[in-house]
């Protein structure tokens, strides 16, 4: 059963850290998007982040993720970029 209530943190969380870096990026994503986005974020984020030495706690893991989700959003414009 804990396993289930990770997974709905896991979710929230994704949910919220996608909603916050598509606000600071001008993004217009709905809900499933911004989703997938936070949780990619924050696997890459936490990933980039054992990489060069920074990490721990929840506050850090919050902010690598939405770098993370940033980041992720910069490179689906460079890649898909509208012309």
């Amino acid at each position: 059963m804990q396993w289930l209530w990770q997974l709905l943190v896991a979710i929230l969380l994704g949910a919220l850290v996608g909603w916050l870096a598509g606000k600071l990026m001008k993004s217009d994503g709905g809900f499933l998007r911004n989703l997938i986005l936070g949780i990619l974020g924050a696997a890459l984020g936490g990933w980039l982040g054992g990489l060069i030495g920074i990490g721990g706690g929840w506050v850090m893991s919050i902010i690598l993720a939405i770098a993370g989700a940033c980041l992720i959003i910069f490179l689906w414009r460079l890649i898909f970029k509208k012309k």
